[in-house]
């Protein structure tokens, strides 16, 4: 006969509190002030609607978020757990290398150092976090890699941990479309929903993605990126 231990549930309720915060749009690290080029496409006519925003951030899920940022949190959260330094810092060179304007690499780098000041001003309660984050000595730390890092301390599944990760992004692109359409909050649960259906499939890809199959490549929307960084009038951060 076999006893449950008695601990079990409390880990597990522990790990899945700690992929809530990280996927919380409260989290300090300024994710809600950027539009990821989706701002230039409503200011170009490609997104005026509910639908058409629907469509463009599914697409963006599965043609960027799944290929690039999410195949790096789930390689990247490995190597954190047995402090494979030279791992991480090859996976932070891969984001940097990849963004293709430069308001994207400011969004990744200036995420990654406000999730690194989050974990430094937590103290103990990071559990580590920031401790680990210098020891890997990165110049800059990219957010998707300094989120795995986060998500490496929680006892829970990488697969539990991308669906947080891409959640949360979720919201906050999902915040962007109501603010730069503009639509109403009906619709923004509504994109809610499509998104949450879509990002099962986006993590799965993601974690059988090798190396050699990761790619940032969405032509289009590096290009309202670099128009967005000079657009007039604009709501979001470039």
């Amino acid at each position: 006969m076999t006893t449950a231990d008695p601990h079990a549930p409390t880990r597990s309720a522990a790990s899945l509190l700690q992929i809530l915060w990280l996927a919380s749009p409260a989290l300090p690290v300024g994710g809600f002030s950027y539009s990821e080029g989706l701002e230039a496409a409503v200011d170009a006519g490609m997104v005026h609607d509910e639908s058409s925003a629907a469509i463009w951030l599914i697409d963006q899920l599965h043609l960027g978020l799944a290929r690039a940022d999410l195949a790096v949190v789930a390689q990247a959260i490995p190597a954190w757990r047995c402090n494979d330094f030279a791992r991480v810092a090859e996976l932070n060179r891969w984001v940097l290398q990849t963004r293709e304007t430069m308001e994207f690499r400011l969004q990744t780098e200036q995420m990654g150092r406000s999730l690194l000041e989050w974990a430094r001003q937590l103290g103990d309660l990071g559990a580590g976090v920031f401790e680990q984050l210098q020891a890997a000595q990165l110049s800059p730390p990219t957010y998707p890699v300094a989120c795995a890092c986060a998500a490496a301390r929680a006892d829970a599944s990488v697969r539990d941990s991308l669906i947080g990760y891409a959640f949360g992004w979720a919201e906050n692109m999902v915040q962007s479309a109501i603010k730069s359409v503009p639509l109403g909050q009906s619709s923004g649960q509504r994109m809610l929903a499509r998104l949450a259906r879509e990002i099962p499939a986006a993590v799965d890809l993601a974690m059988a993605l090798p190396d050699g199959d990761r790619q940032a490549f969405a032509p289009m929307l590096a290009i309202l990126s670099a128009r967005h960084e000079t657009q007039y009038s604009r709501l979001f951060r470039s």
